[in-house]
This record gives structure tokens, sequence and C-alpha cells, in this order.
């Protein structure tokens, strides 16, 4: 039996490098200016293929981490403090294993050719990673990265509730983390194209990877791919249209009660009826020094939902939009492969992607936004994250989405422009608003944050932008909070006994109200803005809070006087003890280090209205901050007959501070600039810089 064993397992290993093989010769890898892979192949398994190739190529463990991950087998190599997260993988795993067949072939044909990438890469470089790295993956692997679920949990209900609202406040109010975006109709444009910006502000740890995929009269896609996977969150366009997220965070789940049935243990009654709990035992092992050890885990479900708690007489299950979300990729394929607006819809119709918001343009001229989430239409009160219903029939917990023609959106508003900057649907459009009356009640209340205004400042008016335009407009510099607080802050400044704060007042009045790296006066107040704002808190800034009659004159003043200035105290004694004198341009604390690159760079916090998004790590050695995060792979497309395109991605193609494409885009980046696209065969010829088949490039 073992001698079979050992000869099933040969086979196998044969036919999977037999397979590689066959692949690789169906597709090449063609590289650009800045290392930026273009994947053209015979088929959609090649182009994969040629996909997973070039991310290992150019990223290396952090491609196959996240496939380890989903396989729920981290901590066996890891140790203990994976364990939770394997076990839950585990359940992900199994539910995508159950579910994979139902995909459709264009699909699981795009999953296999890209774990057959990866293997093929492991095979080829059999020394470049840890002995655990060095495993096989199948397409249901590279499913589970990107698949979600609603997970099980050991909390009781009511901590489970409040975790859940807790987390939805800290994402909400997180000005930072999130994106931007613009589409302009062609009325807005001097060429009379749909241009589509986009910008999202994550960590630069996040995992964009910019490439381009091509399989001729299938798929022509330009865009991002999350590292180690398919499927997460994919942007970009084809050769008719593209489009942008934004996170949005929609309430996508209720917690309901369920009565437990006294008679039966771990049965509940509904409908009139006792049913019991189903029940799935998941094991995982981990390493412990030398040995290793097991842990089993036992998960409980009904058919709405896990089981979340059990006390008090009540089952508590969490019914969400994820339960059971494995068709995800199945979407993106769609969503990638469509012509025009129609096709593009019907993919989005499928439901399958269950939050953030999508703004489109294309060549026929239209601009669409829309606000996508897979929110529960509620048969019962929303009590938001706060109860759980308690029920007695199951007509009493949600079974559909609202319709998609419910959620709200704009297609080819007035003003000709549309945009997105993480606030609630209602102001995408100044000139054509969405009203507030007569929303469903588990959608969010209106919002307008700083960001969010200094975007609709820059483009709701009756210029028109050439594309280069759009690219320096994205760039903005301006620091909105300046307009709300800075006269006020200087006029209490002027009027105080203290020299300290004359001087100052004069130095801010001077200041231009941006985090250009030039100017003087945005250090100063962007460190008495957070010290102002951790004295008083965050919902206490502003005399006048935001009002939605006045969208975007509001919030302004400063609330407390005499906070502010303690925290002018604080700012200038903080800033001169660490350099010497607290009157700094913004370059000269922060900056861009990457490789060999060290220099200044503008932008800062969203919190403080900036819309040039970025934010910074801790001090360093030399008192200077370096980026982090919030501006990385940002794209400017215009659809006419031929696109044109322009693109940064921050940090760079590679991951390996030895590869030249690892910040070759820092100081482009820090000059706020982008480099162009090679989008068409003319253009990807022109900028060739190296072809080949995958593990034939040496």
């Amino acid at each position: 039996m073992k001698s079979l064993i050992i000869l099933l397992s040969c086979f196998c290993l044969s036919t999977n490098i037999l397979l590689a093989q066959s692949l690789s010769e169906k597709v090449t890898i063609r590289r650009t200016s800045y290392g930026v892979p273009h994947i053209i192949a015979e088929d959609l398994q090649s182009v994969a293929f040629g996909l997973a190739y070039a991310e290992l190529e150019d990223r290396g463990e952090k491609v196959i981490l996240p496939l380890i991950r989903s396989k729920g087998v981290l901590a066996k190599y890891t140790g203990i403090d994976n364990v939770d997260r394997d076990l839950y993988a585990k359940l992900v795993l199994e539910h995508t294993r159950n579910t994979y067949h139902s995909l459709d072939q264009d699909t699981r044909n795009i999953l296999e050719g890209f774990a057959s990438g990866v293997n093929y890469y492991l095979e080829k470089f059999p020394e470049k990673f840890p002995d655990w790295y060095y495993q096989q993956f199948t397409g249901i692997d590279v499913a589970a990265a990107s698949n979600r679920g609603s997970r099980p949990t050991n909390f009781s209900a009511r901590d489970f509730l409040r975790k859940l609202a807790d987390e939805k406040n800290r994402l909400r109010s997180n000005d930072d983390a999130g994106s931007n975006v613009w589409a302009f109709a062609p009325e807005r444009t001097k060429s009379g194209n749909a241009i589509l910006m986009r910008n999202p502000h994550l960590s630069w740890e996040a995992g964009y990877y910019e490439a381009h995929i091509t399989v001729p009269g299938k798929i022509n896609f330009y865009g991002d791919f999350r590292i180690g996977g398919m499927f997460a969150i994919i942007c970009g366009f084809n050769d008719n249209l593209g489009w942008s997220t934004t996170n949005n965070y929609p309430d996508l789940e209720e917690v309901y009660a369920l009565k437990v049935d006294r008679n039966k243990p771990d049965h509940y009654l509904l409908d009139g009826g006792s049913f019991a709990i189903s029940r799935k035992n998941v094991q995982v092992e981990f390493k412990n020094g030398e040995g290793t050890g097991l842990v089993n885990k036992e998960w409980l479900y009904t058919p709405f939902g896990p089981v979340i708690d059990r006390s008090g007489g009540f089952i508590y299950v969490v019914k969400t939009a994820d339960w059971n979300n494995f068709q995800r990729g199945e979407q993106l394929v769609a969503m990638m492969q469509s012509k025009n607006l129609e096709e593009w819809k019907s993919a989005m119709k499928r439901r399958n992607i269950s939050s953030s918001n999508y703004t489109y343009a294309d060549d026929q001229g239209n601009i669409f936004y829309l606000w996508n989430a897979s929110a529960p239409k509620l048969p019962h009160k929303f009590l938001g994250d706060t109860t759980a219903h308690i029920v007695n029939k199951s007509s009493e917990i949600w079974k559909t989405y609202q319709d998609f023609d419910r959620i709200p959106q704009l297609l080819n508003p007035k003003g000709g422009y549309v945009q997105n900057c993480n606030d609630p649907f209602y102001l995408a459009n100044l000139q054509q608003p969405i009203s507030p009356d007569g929303q469903p009640s588990n959608f969010p209340e209106p919002r307008l944050r700083l960001r969010s205004q200094h975007s609709l400042g820059l483009i709701n008016n009756d210029q028109k932008f050439s594309l280069e335009e759009v690219v320096g407009l994205k760039y903005s510099m301006k620091m909105l909070a300046a307009d709300r607080l800075k006269d006020e802050l200087v006029t209490l400044a002027e009027g105080s006994s203290t020299p300290a704060h004359k001087e100052a007042a004069a130095y801010l009045q001077a200041w231009n109200n941006t985090s250009a790296v030039e100017s003087q006066g945005s250090v100063l107040f962007n460190d008495w803005f957070w010290y102002y704002r951790s004295l008083v808190g965050a919902d206490s800034l502003y005399r006048v809070p935001w009002e939605w009659d006045k969208p975007m004159n509001t919030p302004f003043g400063i609330n407390m006087p005499d906070s502010a200035m303690k925290a002018l105290t604080m700012a200038i004694d903080t800033l001169t003890r660490k350099y010497g004198d607290y009157k700094l341009a913004w370059g000269d604390v922060y900056r861009v280090r990457r490789g060999d690159v060290d220099v200044p760079v503008g932008g800062g916090s969203g919190t403080l209205g900036n819309f040039r998004v970025i934010y910074f790590g801790p001090e360093e050695e030399d008192k200077k901050r370096r980026v982090i995060g919030g501006d990385g792979w940002v794209f400017a497309v215009e659809f006419g007959k031929r696109i044109k395109a322009y693109s940064i991605l921050a940090y760079g193609q590679s991951n390996d501070p030895e590869s030249p494409y690892f910040d070759d885009q820092a100081r482009l980046f820090a000059e706020n600039k982008m480099k162009k696209v090679a989008f068409t065969e003319k253009d990807i010829k022109k900028d060739l810089l190296k072809s080949y088949r995958p593990g034939t490039e040496e």
C-alpha cells in the first residue's frame, strides 16, 4: 500500500509539472517601465498562471502566505498564536470546497491557473523560501483566500453586539482608511471623453499589485490584483470601461434570539417546531517547540447563520449578507469581461460582492455611482447594532436584500461628475443630491466630512479638465481644517497674554493653509490640531457642527478656546524641544523613505481635510516621519477611441530591496506625478523592457 501511495504521489507531481509546462508555453510576461507586467496568454488558465508567476517574482512570500492561511495550516508551522485563524480558515475552506463545482468554468480556470503558477514557481526555485512554504495549492485554496463567511464567536451576545458596533464605528470614523474617486462625464472634459480617477488610502502593506492581463477575444484588463489571490478588491479598466471602489461600511448583519426548547438540549423553537443546532468539528495542528499539539473546536450553526451565544433561555445567531458568500470571483470575472454599462450592471446585480461604493465610467460617455450594499430587507424595526431581535417565526428573520434598483445610485447626473470619499451616498453630486427621506432604516445617516468637502470643492464647478489636469487636481495640497479653524486660532493667539502665542499667530497667519512640502505653518497647525483633539474629543472640535442644509460650510469654529490655547502651547513646546524651533516646512519632517530615496512629501490626514491623504509612521532617529500608508496605487484613465491613462504605485512593483522596481516610483510619487500607462499593443512594444515565458526569464 505504501508503495502505491508513493507511486500515486509521483504520478500526480509529474502530471502537475507537465500541466505547468504546458501552461507556461501559452503565456508571455512582458515588463514595461517600472516593471509593470503585461501578461498575454492563449486562455484564462494560462493568463492566471502568468499573473501568479509574476507576482511571485515581485512579491515572493507575500503571495504564498495568504494561500497557506487559506488552507488553515499556518499554526502547524508558526505556533499556537495562529490557531484561531486556522480554525476559521478551515471552515471557509470546507465551504469553498463544497461549492467550488458551482462556479462557472471561466472562474475555475482562472483559479486553477493561478494555483498552477504558484506551484510551478515553487518547483523552479526550491531554495528560495522556508521548507514549509513548499506546498501544493489548488484552485480551491486560491478561491478560499478571498472568500468570506460569517464567523462564529465565543462572545456573549451582548459583547458580540458591542464589538460589532465598536468595529463599525471605528471604521466609519477613520478619515484616513478608505479612498477617493472621481468620474467625469464628457461635458466636463476637454477631450469630450469620460474620465475616471481612482485613489485608495490603505497601508503600504495592503498588497496592491499593478498588472495587465490579456487573452485575445476573452479579456483585456488593467488594474490591481491583491497579492496572493485573484479576487480580493479589483479595480481597473478594460478597452471599454472601468470602475473603482471606496469603502462604504453598510449594515449587513442582524442578530436574532431564538427561544430554546427546554425539553430538548440545544434545540430552538421556531414556526411551532423544534430544531436542532447543527455542529461542525474542526481540528487544527499547531507547532509547540519541537513537538506539535492539536486543538479541536466545535462550531454551532443554524440555517440562518452561526450561533454566537447560548444564554438566558435563548440561542443567538447572526445572519449576514456575507454568509455563504462564495461567488465573489465569478462576479469580478464578469465585470472584467463587460463591454458596456448594461453588461457591467448585470454583473453587479449578482450581489456576490456585498459592499463598497462603485464608481464607473465608459467609452460611451456614461458615468455611474452605486452605493453597493447587500443590505437586508428587514421585516422588523431596525435596532442598530445594540439589540438582538427575539423571533418566534422564520418570517421575522430577513431573507432577501434590498432590490438592486432600490440601492442609491446616480447615472449621468447634473454637473457631469460623481465622487465619493467614504461618506454616505447622499452627496455624491451636490447638484443632484439623494434625499434622506424615505431611505430604509438600516441605511446610514447623511454625513459629509472635510475630505469629501475638499473633493466637491475641487470639482463642483463648470471647469473642463484634461486627463493631465485631473492628475494635477488629485494632488491638491489644501488642508481644509485650516480654513475652518485657523482664523479663530490666530485671533485667540493674538489676544493671548503669552508672547509665544502672539508670535505663533503671526506665523500661522502667513501660512497658505496647505500641506505642501514647502509650506510654513502646516507642521505647527497639524500638531496643534491633534493636541486640541486629544483634549476635547473628536466630537467637540467645532463650535458649529456639520449641517445637512450647509454641507460645504460646516463644521467650523473653535469650540473650546481655553483648550485650543493649551494645545498651542503643547505644540510649540514639543516641536521646539524636538527640532530646536517650531517654524518648520512640512517637508522638513514628513518624508518618503524607500530604498535609496529619501525626499519630502506633501499631504496628510483626511481628518484635517487633506484630499492627498498620507499617514506616517512613528518618529525615526532623526525625528523625521516616513510614509507608511495613504495614497498608494492611484490611476486616472480616459475612455476615448484609444485608452489613455496614468498610474502610480508609490511603493514599487517589488518588495525586494535588491530589485530595480523597489523604489523607482517613490520619487515620482513624492513629486506629485504619475507614470504613463502602457495599455495598447503599440504602447507596450514601445515601452518594452523584457519579454519571457514563465521559467525561462534567465
